[in-house]
């Protein structure tokens, strides 16, 4: 992977877009100090780089940015090109542990976690850890009142395999979780950190808001990762078939990144304390409809194979359906995604293609 993560006309443009969309409100983060857990992951990383394009455009004072990160499952490459600038400081840390952080904090982006089904499934421990006591600790950091917004990146696992009629699913949705199957450290780790978020709010006034991100995808996104747009970016980056471990009918909706960074910033920088928001595209397809969008995106016509999968476990409690009710963040924050699958997986391929070492 290539070192300069912003030497694509791709990534830049996704930032260029972010920066637009947030204008003038943009000042309000001058002179203060954000920091962002996670920073090297997925996407972390852009909120990174939107925080330097807006110091680099003009916000004076510039904002001070702070990267916590171990490395576990976050990718240094992503953060390579911010390496020698003042405005950022990358801190090699595991933030389940207490570790120290900037004297004074502004806002906190809480986005360290283990995501990936392949990964959390095989570091359970890790996965509970990082979800639960990170969000412990930075909750008691916000106690100290400098902090005037924590954004907590939850997500839309919490609800579990949704049942009849609550597809589009809407926050006040509790969920359909099983609390011992093998998804379970993640999903229920997420759920208790959530709880944790809302007990600091109600009883000590944490100004913490929740987003529920719904499949986020993008360039940058690892072809590892183990999930469902890399691993068939992946075959037909390889001249493979797409390969699908089920029979395609579940479906998911998928949020370009540019639209989900939007959002999550406007909700932080948004008076929305201790409310929860579903972020993603309500646009549902099939399993199947991406592979088959991908594949005629390639322009070889691989075609589909249907494979059983080698870890037993691989579809156990996976979803059926799944795609956000947006009408919350609609109302209370204008959110419109504006970037269709179609386009979202072209610029995902096109930047995988110029970006292959």
């Amino acid at each position: 992977m290539t070192g300069t993560t912003l030497s694509n006309d791709i990534v830049r443009q996704a930032i260029a877009d972010i920066c637009a969309h947030l204008g003038e409100r943009a000042q309000v983060l001058s002179d203060k100090t954000i920091v962002i857990t996670g920073g090297a992951g997925f996407i972390c990383s852009y909120f990174l780089d939107v925080l330097c394009c807006l110091n680099d455009c003009g916000l004076s004072p510039p904002c001070h940015v702070a990267s916590v990160d171990n490395y576990s499952t976050g990718a240094a490459w992503r953060l390579a090109h911010l390496r020698e600038r003042g405005d950022v400081s990358l801190i090699e840390a595991d933030i389940s542990k207490d570790v120290p952080l900037p004297q004074t904090i502004h806002y906190i982006i809480h986005g360290a976690s283990i995501a990936s089904p392949v990964v959390y499934r095989r570091y359970p421990i890790e996965t509970i850890k990082v979800n639960v006591l990170s969000t412990w600790h930075l909750l008691k950091r916000a106690l100290k009142g400098d902090v005037k917004s924590l954004l907590y990146l939850s997500s839309s696992e919490i609800y579990g395999d949704p049942t009849e009629g609550n597809v589009p699913t809407p926050e006040s949705y509790h969920g359909n979780v099983s609390s011992t199957g093998p998804r379970a450290c993640y999903d229920e780790s997420k759920r208790l950190a959530e709880t944790l978020c809302m007990t600091y709010y109600r009883h000590n006034r944490v100004p913490v808001k929740i987003v529920r991100p719904f499949n986020v995808y993008g360039p940058r996104l690892s072809l590892d990762d183990g999930r469902i747009i890399p691993d068939l970016l992946n075959n037909a980056l390889n001249g493979q078939p797409l390969t699908l471990y089920s029979d395609g009918r579940s479906t998911r909706s998928f949020c370009y990144i540019s639209d989900a960074i939007c959002a999550m910033l406007d909700i932080l920088l948004s008076g929305h304390n201790g409310e929860v928001f579903n972020v993603g595209n309500d646009e549902e397809v099939s399993i199947r409809q991406v592979a088959e969008e991908i594949d005629h995106q390639s322009g070889h016509r691989l075609g589909i194979e249907y494979r059983a999968h080698e870890d037993t476990d691989y579809l156990k409690d996976n979803p059926q359906r799944r795609c956000p009710d947006l009408s919350k963040a609609k109302r209370l924050i204008d959110y419109q995604p504006q970037v269709n699958l179609a386009s979202g997986l072209a610029r995902t391929l096109k930047w995988h293609q110029e970006n292959r070492q």
